[in-house]
């Protein structure tokens, strides 16, 4: 199993960041790696919620299948991964721990700022490597998400989403 975290934190309140995520289709907008994102079932956000998401890594292809397993508005969103690849993920959106809620912006100015958190712990089958992938893989998604939140942490702060 591969278990990647990477967190950043954005000069926002946790309901900004929330907004931000919430949409499930539009993470395509700060995920490098997610090429497009449909939404297989008759819901679109909350616990239920399916969709499929092409994901590219390098040279690699697949079409990961997902459920919304945990939804907590402002707070957490998880997914159990159904597809090639296994396991499961949870955004975490919390006050940063560098301050009591507010600290001094980029901007100059003073507001909240929210800590995000992305886990994942990822499965591969055996007949695409195993135990052997998941280790190579690891600080290969680390990296890809690292950049991804940095995206986000950029758009949310600029009001592009």
């Amino acid at each position: 199993m591969a278990t990647v975290r990477v967190h950043t934190d954005i000069a926002a309140s946790p309901e900004q960041v929330w907004a931000a995520v919430a949409d499930i289709a539009s993470h395509v907008l700060w995920m490098g790696d997610a090429l497009a994102i449909r939404v297989t079932s008759p819901r679109s956000i909350g616990v239920g919620t399916t969709f499929e998401c092409d994901t590219r890594v390098g040279p690699f292809r697949v079409t990961d299948e997902m459920e919304i397993t945990r939804w907590r508005p402002h707070h957490q969103m998880g997914v159990h991964h159904q597809g090639l690849v296994g396991g499961t993920g949870m955004f975490s959106i919390e006050p940063a721990p560098s301050s009591p809620w507010r600290r001094r912006t980029r901007g100059g100015r003073s507001g909240p700022v929210t800590r995000f958190r992305w886990t994942e712990h990822l499965e591969f089958p055996w007949y695409l490597g195993g135990a052997a992938t998941a280790l190579a893989a690891a600080p290969v998604l680390h990296w890809i998400w690292r950049r991804n939140l940095a995206t986000l942490r950029r758009l949310v702060e600029a009001g592009a989403l």
